[in-house]
């Protein structure tokens, strides 16, 4: 059984997608050709009316051009989680900008906005929630709290490409946000990349001159930037698969149902506001004894995974912060006990039953 299966999805998509990749080799135009700005186009369309698109290398690429096209750098602070894959404060220490941790909500586990406002100083210029595992966080009271503060908010949508909350898709509910296009996102294409997203113009400009070495014409450079450029065949593969990719949605929103009944009152499965439509870029439980139970999946032919286990706090690279290790309890106890279950649209019905009860039986 694989974790995710990329192969079921290649089986049924491949006419489109090897036209698509043909398509390119033919035009040979691997740079910046037209499917990028097709794809930005497509996908700013697909967040919300109104919306800029600009394509990436990547979503860390994406997220880091942002902080830098807003002028974050030494001596600002951004506030985010310290539950979620380095890349979020990575991003934010690369400007030279200090990341400030805020404990998750323990049920959601993404940002509570109820603990922001404690950590604001005169040097915190934004706040970068993680709409983790495919489910937003709660955007609207992290807006207000960015607002009342004069902040500004950009979501790590990296896991939440197509998420939904109060009927607005995730990417489109802040002032700027980022996404990822890694393999094993809900939407990916084969390789890395990313799409920066922002409800500003000229802000959009900005993100686009720094995805390319800061290049307003050719050799005419007018401020820092990087080499973040989507390539062609990448955005060419996402733009095959796009018109599945509601349809895959709803087929994630089976298997977690079906996850769900198999698992309810059992183990501790994810809690899905009600507000929220999760992607479910991962179906992550927590249980106790993690490692026995891994071990016995493992040697029943399930695979798992675990997003993450080890918060930011306590990472090496972050020492030099001074968070003492029992910062931030929820955050430190979802990193000792969420473990990842199979989860992509092709799972059919009994291969989720092989993995409830393998887990069932591990517990």
């Amino acid at each position: 059984m694989e974790f995710i299966d990329l192969q079921a999805q290649y089986r049924m998509m491949r006419p489109a997608i090897d036209q698509a990749i043909q398509e390119v080799l033919d035009s040979s135009r691997y740079i910046n050709g037209p499917q990028v700005q097709a794809l930005e186009q497509a996908l700013a369309a697909f967040v919300g009316s109104g919306m800029h698109a600009v394509g990436f290398s990547s979503g860390t690429d994406a997220l880091l051009a942002i902080l830098m096209a807003k002028g974050i750098g030494p001596g600002d602070e951004v506030i985010t989680t310290p539950f979620t894959f380095i890349a979020t404060a990575e991003t934010i220490a690369l400007t030279g900008a200090k990341p400030v941790f805020v404990d998750v909500e323990p049920d959601t586990l993404n940002l509570d906005p109820n603990r922001i406002a404690a950590a604001i100083t005169e040097r915190t210029r934004a706040i970068m929630p993680v709409s983790l595992f495919g489910q937003c966080a709660d955007l609207e009271a992290i807006n207000r709290v960015a607002e009342a503060h004069g902040l500004w908010v950009l979501e790590d949508g990296c896991q939440s490409f197509g998420a939904e909350r109060h009927g607005k898709r995730s990417c489109g509910l802040t002032l700027t946000a980022a996404t990822s296009f890694f393999p094993a996102k809900p939407l990916g294409c084969y390789g890395d990349g990313g799409m920066a997203f922002s409800m500003d113009p000229e802000l959009s400009a900005r993100i686009r001159v720094i995805r390319d070495h800061g290049q307003v014409a050719l050799y005419q450079h007018a401020r820092l930037g990087i080499n973040g450029r989507l390539d062609t065949i990448q955005a060419a593969i996402l733009l095959a698969k796009l018109p599945h990719f509601v349809q895959e949605i709803e087929a994630r929103q089976q298997v977690a149902a079906r996850y769900g009944e198999r698992l309810a009152g059992k183990v501790r499965i994810p809690q899905i506001r009600s507000e929220n439509l999760s992607v479910f870029a991962q179906y992550t439980v927590r249980v106790a004894e993690r490692e026995r139970v891994r071990a016995a999946m493992a040697q029943a032919g399930i695979p798992t995974a675990v997003h993450y286990p080890i918060p930011l706090h306590h990472q090496g690279v972050f020492a030099d912060l001074g968070y003492a290790r029992e910062a931030f309890p929820h955050a430190t106890l979802a990193a000792q006990e969420v473990i990842s279950l199979p989860m992509h649209p092709y799972l059919t019905a009994d291969q989720q039953d092989l993995v409830a009860d393998a887990l069932l039986r591990a517990l």
